[in-house]
C-alpha cells in the first residue's frame, strides 16, 4: 500500500511539475470524452488506451530522469543535455504514435 502512496505522490509532482504532462492529461479527457460521444467499438478503445500510456508513461519517464539529470548535475552540462533531449525525444514519438492512432480513430467518424 506504501508503494501505491508513492506512485501517486510521484504521479501529483510530475502533474504539478510539467506543463506537457498537463496539457497530455486535458487531451486524453477530450479523446475519451470523444471515445464515449462515438461510442467506439472495443478494439479502439483498446488501441486509443494504449496510445495514451505510451504517451503518459513516456512523459513520466521523461519527468524522472530530468529530475535525475538535474541532481546529478546542477550545472549546464553539454552530456546531461543529450541525455534529456534524447528522453524528450521519446515523448516526441509517442505523441506523434498517439496521434496517428487518434486520427485513424476519430477522422472516418468526423467525415462521416
Amino acid at each position: 500500500m506504501k508503494s501505491f502512496r508513492y506512485a501517486v505522490n510521484g504521479f501529483v509532482i510530475a502533474l504539478k511539475g510539467e506543463f506537457n504532462l498537463r496539457i497530455h492529461a486535458v487531451a486524453t479527457l477530450f479523446v475519451l470524452t470523444a471515445g464515449i460521444y462515438f461510442d467506439l467499438p472495443l478494439v479502439e478503445w483498446i488501441l486509443l488506451c494504449l496510445a495514451i500510456a505510451l504517451v503518459i508513461i513516456s512523459e513520466l519517464v521523461n519527468t524522472a530522469i530530468e529530475y535525475l539529470c538535474d541532481v546529478v548535475s546542477p550545472q549546464k552540462n553539454p552530456q546531461i543535455g543529450k541525455v534529456k533531449d534524447v528522453a524528450a525525444a521519446a515523448v516526441l514519438f509517442a505523441s506523434l504514435i498517439a496521434l496517428t492512432v487518434g486520427l485513424l480513430v476519430f477522422l472516418p467518424k468526423i467525415s462521416s
